[in-house]
């Protein structure tokens, strides 16, 4: 089987669906019915390629595509050039790791595209009035042109059932982000500002659902605590965004220059020192689709302090839930002196999310959509296809 992975998005630093497709590729790789995986990303992305810990090979090639860093070039890209690509590398499928324009009349292969969350329906101001309308358009237009949606949680495939239902004959399912525990090889600090000093850790974009404010806020409580150590620091992990400015305001307004550190374009060896040596992972997002920093915390056996919505309900393992109700910002502060004075918990392995499941349930259904017999009765039904485990397929 040869898969066309297509990840080439506007940022050049690590983001959740760089990892997304990394990590898929990853698992894909150790599934003995994959031949080939062509991984195509944008030319400015070339660095995360260093960092990501996969290398070409036999079996695995990096395609650079042709474009310019403006949303003009990338959605023509997606919608015209791909397509062109796919026919003179002949893939038996074409995979998305996010929604992106699509031309569907013109490839000769399924299409499978890969969705995080319903944003543009749920919070559009991640991306501000217009944008957000516009990217209503592209999510819209992908999911209806794909053969197949892979939704990263049991919380999105719900959500895409309510915002934009699936047509007759096309798959959607539930496949989780693989996502494993990662070798302990960064023994150093990758921050020069973050020797020994305790800290709280938080990974986020800078997106209206992260709601960092709220944890600046937060953080400025605890500061007045008599309980809490004043050499602490928040560590915020994450690319800019949309919300930069409004929290560097934020930090400003709190007078926490010299506590709260912003910093991003960390490797995977470095994100793990962080939740190797933090005090307290932090995560109060308004709204998630999967909610990965969860569980990579969880794994690497780091306290947890989340806000109480159902993406971190569903995976969030050991993980202590605020509701983001009234005086959300004393009870989130309440909380995360409480899980301070516990003694940090062990590790907790999640065998779901392992790259041999993961990848065993995205080749059940990329077998699915190849398979003519198969394929023949998901168009007579409109019945949606939900992908519990490897044995749905069975």
């Amino acid at each position: 089987m040869k898969i066309l992975l297509v990840a080439a998005s506007v940022s050049p630093e690590m983001s959740g669906v760089q990892r997304h497709a990394f990590n898929m590729a990853r698992c894909l790789l150790s599934h003995p019915s994959v031949d080939s995986i062509t991984l195509v990303l944008a030319p400015w992305q070339r660095k995360l390629v260093r960092t990501s810990g996969l290398h070409t090979g036999p079996r695995l090639t990096f395609y650079f595509a042709e474009m310019r860093n403006s949303s003009i070039s990338r959605l023509h890209w997606f919608y015209r050039d791909l397509p062109t690509l796919a026919r003179q590398l002949q893939p038996d499928l074409v995979h998305l790791a996010f929604p992106a324009p699509t031309d569907a009349n013109s490839f000769s292969c399924p299409v499978v595209v890969s969705l995080h969350d319903l944003y543009p329906y749920e919070i559009p101001s991640n991306f501000g009035l217009l944008k957000g309308y516009f990217n209503r358009i592209i999510l819209r237009q992908c999911l209806r042109a794909a053969n197949a949606i892979a939704c990263v949680s049991e919380t999105t495939l719900l959500r895409l059932d309510h915002y934009l239902p699936t047509k007759g004959g096309q798959i959607s399912c539930r496949i989780y982000n693989c996502v494993e525990p990662n070798p302990v090889n960064a023994p150093l600090t990758p921050l020069a500002s973050l020797r020994s000093e305790p800290f709280l850790l938080c990974v986020a974009q800078h997106r209206r659902n992260k709601n960092i404010p709220f944890l600046i806020r937060v953080f400025e409580l605890l500061r007045q605590s008599a309980d809490f150590d004043p050499a602490t620091r928040l560590l915020i992990v994450g690319i800019r965004g949309p919300e930069t400015q409004t929290i560097l305001k934020s930090i400003q307004r709190a007078g926490l220059q010299n506590f709260t550190l912003l910093h991003h374009g960390l490797s995977e060896s470095e994100l793990q020192w962080c939740y190797r040596n933090c005090d307290a992972v932090i995560t109060p997002s308004i709204v998630e689709g999967f909610g990965l920093p969860v569980v990579e915390a969880t794994m690497a056996g780091c306290r947890v302090i989340c806000s109480d919505i159902p993406a971190f309900r569903e995976l969030g393992g050991g993980s202590s839930y605020v509701s983001l109700g009234a005086d959300a910002e004393a009870v989130f502060a309440t909380k995360i002196l409480s899980m301070l004075r516990k003694s940090r918990p062990k590790p907790l392995s999640m065998p779901e999310l392992t790259g041999p499941v993961i990848a065993d349930q995205y080749v059940r259904l990329y077998q699915r959509l190849l398979n003519p017999a198969i394929a023949a009765n998901c168009v007579a039904s409109s019945k949606r296809h939900l992908i519990t485990d490897a044995e749905s397929y069975s």
